[in-house]
């Protein structure tokens, strides 16, 4: 079993209740598989300071090593997920965008037009996924081995 991790999933959309948030629950599903734990599941409407304070809570009250965003990542002029990520996070960890772009170009020319960001805010990332649990699976595919390195790199432990 792999060391413990703490999730949050904020899901961004105008559309989706619980009910309706089919990627949501399947994050939830992949995070349990893995032996993790989710500390809470919202869904949040695509405006940049409710997706933010959304953000700011999973890891500043609810202490989420990983917070994972889906939704609202695209080129829609309603997708602003990315836009509130960079407002409440510090610090820009590239590589995890660029791993899940690359997995997902493998299977899609469309994952090019992927807005998404991952950042940390202090020792917690913020991962944001895709909507449509196709593309939330395949993008978790991609970065999934390298989050529980990540969350110990955060928390002090070495390389």
């Amino acid at each position: 079993m792999n060391e413990p991790i703490a999730f949050a999933i904020i899901t961004c959309s105008d559309t989706r209740s619980m009910k309706e948030d089919t990627a949501g629950a399947a994050l939830e599903q992949l995070i349990a598989d893995n032996g993790w734990t989710c500390l809470d599941h919202v869904v949040v409407r695509d405006e940049r300071p409710l997706i933010g304070d959304a953000i700011v809570r999973a890891c500043d009250e609810l202490n989420a090593d990983i917070v994972l965003t889906c939704g609202g990542s695209g080129l829609s002029l309603r997708d602003v997920t990315p836009d509130a990520t960079q407002d409440v996070c510090e610090r820009n960890v590239p590589g995890i965008a660029e791993a899940m772009r690359a997995h997902s170009l493998a299977i899609t020319p469309y994952a090019m037009l992927s807005r998404a960001l991952c950042m940390q805010r202090g020792r917690h990332i913020v991962v944001n996924l895709p909507g449509s649990e196709k593309a939330a699976r395949e993008n978790w595919d991609g970065v999934v081995a390298a989050l529980p390195h990540a969350v110990k790199m955060m928390g002090g432990g070495g390389h």
